[in-house]
């Protein structure tokens, strides 16, 4: 493993008890940062936090990300623990199953907006005018090639993370001579427990889809993450980096 230079710098990362979270908050522990992983699983987030303090310096937080006035107290509390937060992977998201557009409960469809649009607009709200004052910051956000492509029976999902993309290029955009870095990512889908919530036939369709005949490992994508996190990433900004396999080559 290269271990990129994360030295001094602090984390926060969204989901981080498990799958591409928990793989992502490992890998920058291992590079050198301090890492805050929210999450809403307060008995995985605790067994986590607990595994990942071999590793480094962490805090780990029970936070409901689409409640606007939990996450600005969760980005006060970090900033007040650790003095600064230069980093931030919004990584939370769920699928909410799998059905036709019209067979989708509205419950379900908003749930699935909350957690994976809304709520990395909440953290970038709370953190973004702290990386400014700093002149320093990265933020990567984990789509899906669901949000360039499209997924049957995930119409939730998809656009979801299609809207993730558009706030991604918006927000990178406005931050642009700022210091702050917004960049996504773009798994096809890794092994994680989010397969729990979908069909036999969904996955294979995933992976039938995917040339390199395999699914993503979560270390994978951690070491794509990893990289944009850092300073070395100085010169991309409003990218969106693919983790498909080759499914998808734009």
């Amino acid at each position: 493993m290269n271990r990129i230079d994360l030295d001094g710098r602090v984390a926060i990362v969204t989901g981080g008890a498990q799958g591409i979270g928990y793989a992502t908050a490992q890998r920058l522990l291992r590079s050198g940062a301090k890492v805050i992983v929210w999450d809403i699983d307060e008995a995985l987030l605790a067994r986590s936090r607990e595994a990942l303090q071999a590793l480094g310096p962490v805090a780990a937080l029970v936070v409901e990300l689409s409640d606007d006035t939990a996450v600005r107290r969760a980005a006060d509390a970090a900033i007040s623990q650790w003095g600064q937060v230069d980093i931030l992977i919004n990584n939370a998201g769920i699928t909410g199953g799998n059905g036709t557009t019209w067979e989708l409960a509205p419950e379900v469809w908003r749930r699935v907006i909350e957690v994976n649009l809304v709520a990395p607009y909440l953290t970038c709200r709370a953190l973004v005018p702290h990386m400014i004052e700093r002149g320093y910051g990265r933020i990567v956000n984990i789509a899906s090639v669901a949000g360039k492509e499209g997924n049957p029976n995930a119409s939730h999902y998809s656009a979801s993370k299609a809207g993730l993309i558009a706030l991604t290029k918006s927000l990178a955009k406005e931050l642009a001579t700022k210091g702050v870095i917004v960049n996504a990512v773009t798994p096809a889908a890794a092994k994680t427990a989010i397969f729990e919530t979908m069909t036999q036939a969904h996955i294979d369709f995933m992976l039938a889809k995917i040339p390199m005949g395999r699914f993503l490992a979560v270390d994978e994508a951690a070491a794509m993450i990893a990289w944009l996190s850092s300073e070395e990433c100085s010169f991309s900004t409003g990218a969106v980096f693919d983790l498909t396999g080759g499914r998808s080559t734009y």
